[in-house]
């Protein structure tokens, strides 16, 4: 199986769970969008990586990591977030010393803020993206008036009609919700 790049497009609050933080990752070369909800300490972390400016009076967790790191020359070679089950992505620091490269089981979230402090590459299969990507049609405005938040319970809803919601959903940059749904679709689908 072939590796698709992905960057990181933004982080934004989750309007739908308190303390949550919805990280965009978007496929590079293609249009799809990879929505991960993460948690605020994850998502604090990320935020202080991509503002090189930022400098905290103590070293982070993840800073910390890196630090143990560059004393042992282990160097993060890639990350690769390699399924997604119910839900939840599951990642893989794939990390390199002595020309002797380990795999190392994580959450996505830190292996994320841990890719950037490392300028290391994020990858995925086809099969996360056409599990969990999505399409952004640009020059979509929010519309208050065509909120899926007030629909019915997404368990009792058709899978067409979890199709348009998360349509609805993404014109509405809600990610968080247009992530739960399709998750709902795809428990439908299987």
């Amino acid at each position: 199986m072939s590796l698709i790049r992905l960057t990181i497009d933004r982080i934004s609050y989750s309007q739908n769970t308190n303390g949550a933080y919805a990280l965009l990752l978007n496929e590079k070369g293609g249009e799809r969008k990879l929505p991960i909800v993460i948690g605020g300490f994850e998502a604090q972390s990320i935020a202080v990586a991509l503002e090189k400016e930022i400098k905290p009076p103590r070293p982070l967790t993840h800073d910390l990591f890196k630090n143990f790191s560059d004393c042992f020359e282990i160097n993060l070679k890639q990350v690769i977030i390699h399924k997604i089950v119910d839900g939840v992505f599951f990642s893989s620091l794939i990390c390199v010393r002595d020309k002797i490269e380990e795999i190392i089981d994580s959450r996505t979230s830190d292996a994320i803020a841990l890719a950037i402090r490392f300028n290391s590459p994020i990858f995925t299969y086809e099969s996360v993206l056409e599990t969990a990507g999505i399409i952004l049609k640009p020059g979509v405005k929010k519309n208050k008036k065509h909120s899926v938040k007030n629909k019915v319970k997404k368990e009792k809803m058709s899978a067409g009609q979890i199709k348009k919601a998360i349509e609805i959903a993404v014109k509405n940059e809600d990610y968080e919700l247009a992530a739960q749904l399709r998750d709902e679709l795809n428990k439908k689908n299987d």
